[in-house]
């Protein structure tokens, strides 16, 4: 960051009076400028036993699995997040269940938040971050090829709880890169 969004006026990053973490403040209007950890919300969803996934068709992870996910915009809730990425991503319609894994992602400044999700009907579409997308059984799924470790996480623990019959909430964090 270089200049104030309030005034305009160049920033300096130093520890504000009062706080203990070097934060952006601006040199002239004294505005701090916080830098917080975004969040990714996304789902798992499911149709008959099998799992929908998509091949992404960007950057980061380009050609790689992963669920359907992507970043929160202001104004909706964690639920919504999740089902707007599913529809934007893989042109389906879900039904958001339970909470299912929660991933700080040190190293990216991120937080990647998890739902279980029921496909409406078995229709999808590639959308236009994704070059293909399919219903995978657990046997099927790409492993070696999965995009991100939080996504590899979420799957493993919502095979184990479907295993177990339960529905619990998993938490862990990340800090590594990807290779």
């Amino acid at each position: 960051m270089n200049f104030c969004s309030n005034c305009g006026s160049p920033v300096v990053l130093k520890v504000p009076e009062g706080d203990h973490l070097p934060r952006f403040v601006c040199t002239n209007c004294g505005k701090v400028h916080y830098q917080n950890p975004l969040l990714v919300l996304g789902c798992v969803p499911e149709w008959e036993g099998r799992i929908l996934l998509c091949r992404r068709a960007i950057e980061p992870r380009l050609g790689y699995w992963t669920v359907p996910a992507g970043f929160m915009e202001n104004g909706e809730s964690l639920q919504a997040a999740a089902a707007r990425e599913c529809y934007e991503e893989a042109r389906a319609t879900v039904e958001v269940g339970s909470l299912l894994a929660v991933v700080s992602v040190i190293h990216a400044n991120q937080v990647h938040v998890m739902f279980r999700a029921r496909l409406i009907e078995p229709r999808y579409a590639a959308g236009p971050e994704s070059q293909e997308v399919g219903l995978y059984a657990e046997a099927e799924i790409p492993w070696g090829d999965l995009a991100f470790p939080s996504g590899e996480f979420t799957l493993r623990r919502y095979f184990q709880d479907r295993t177990a019959g339960r529905e619990d909430h998993h938490v862990t964090e990340l800090n590594r890169s990807l290779k």
